[in-house]
């Protein structure tokens, strides 16, 4: 099965660490979301997309490839990093897919250092996140989705 990773990660790189343990572990093909339009979608089986979480949703990089990019009837997964976990993050990325007619098979989201707006001011929040157990439980979700 070929799988992409489309992923953008900033500040403390918390998403990219998630998938680049993902990829070191299984065969897949990461891509930042600034390089996705050289990517033929298409060829993969698979496609996860995976994000820090900015206003309470994925990064509208991500937002806008998985809008322009993201092909019909594809199977596809989320991955984010946040600096306070809430079930809603998900929610336009999954609009997207929807909208797509994407099979949804599952989405990982953990804690990431945040030290963004009054965050800063105290040191940032979920400091020392994602921690060796959030990578694990990250490579153990895609295992488990691709199994």
């Amino acid at each position: 099965m070929k799988v992409l990773i489309v992923y953008h990660s900033e500040h403390h790189d918390n998403t990219k660490k998630l998938v680049e343990a993902i990829a070191q572990k299984e065969n897949v093909t990461l891509v930042e979301a600034t390089n996705a339009k050289n990517i033929n979608w298409s060829d993969y089986d698979l496609i996860g997309l995976a994000s820090g979480i900015y206003y309470q949703k994925f990064h509208d990089d991500i937002l806008k490839c998985a809008k322009e990019y993201l092909p019909q009837d594809k199977r596809v997964f989320f991955l984010y990093t946040c600096g306070v976990k809430r079930n809603t993050y998900i929610n336009s990325i999954k609009q997207i897919a929807d909208s797509k007619k994407a099979k949804i098979i599952g989405s990982y989201g953990c804690p990431g250092f945040d030290t963004f707006g009054p965050f800063k001011l105290i040191g940032g929040i979920a400091k020392g996140r994602p921690n060796d157990e959030d990578i694990e439980e990250a490579i153990k979700f895609f295992a488990d989705i691709c199994g």
